[in-house]
């Protein structure tokens, strides 16, 4: 199973257009989308690029791929204007190749406690992963008191805390961040 993992994309269309480039060299079997594709929010800074009606129109050309779950900025009228379920606080996917559960969320409800992701974990079993966004902050590692579980963002499509904009893939079991490089 190959996964596209994105978060964060708050209207930013140059950067989502470079998502969409980038879901088609990567070609994988789904796009997890972890919240925040539209608005900005009222605690970050517009991005130069705010177009969320291209976005909108980009994210819908994929929507037989994507999974997607609510960021806290996501409202009713995105799910009016979007052609896949982006509601959900969490879903779930299960890798059948290696047999992890891959927890899927924002970090605003369930979260691993860093950056200012809440900390409040599910229940999961050893071997299994915690996927989301929220902090704009790329992670991959194991968090104390949580042994076996690896906990992965993959950083900020739109509005990175970190200055480098990315996503993610998971392929054969692993994470890995893709970042991007600056264009003028």
């Amino acid at each position: 199973m190959k996964l596209v993992i994105a978060s964060d994309v708050h209207g930013a269309a140059r950067w989502c257009e470079r998502l969409m480039a980038a879901i088609d060299a990567e070609s994988p079997d789904r796009v997890v989308l972890l919240g925040d594709l539209l608005y900005h929010g009222p605690r970050n800074d517009l991005p130069a690029d705010y177009a969320p009606k291209e976005v909108i129109a980009m994210l819908n050309g994929i929507a037989d791929q994507v999974i997607a779950v609510r960021g806290n900025c996501e409202a009713e009228v995105d799910q009016m204007v979007l052609d896949f379920p982006c509601m959900a606080t969490y879903d779930v996917l299960w890798d059948g190749e290696t047999g992890r559960e891959l927890f899927l969320t924002h970090g605003h409800v369930y979260g691993p406690g860093l950056h200012n992701s809440v900390d409040v974990w599910p229940t999961l079993p050893a071997g299994a992963a915690f996927v989301y966004g929220h902090t704009h902050v790329k992670v991959l590692r194991e968090v104390e008191g949580h042994a076996g579980v690896t906990v992965f963002n993959p950083g900020s499509v739109g509005i990175p805390k970190d200055g480098t904009h990315s996503y993610g893939i998971y392929e054969d079991g692993r994470f890995e961040h893709r970042v991007w490089e600056e264009q003028s």
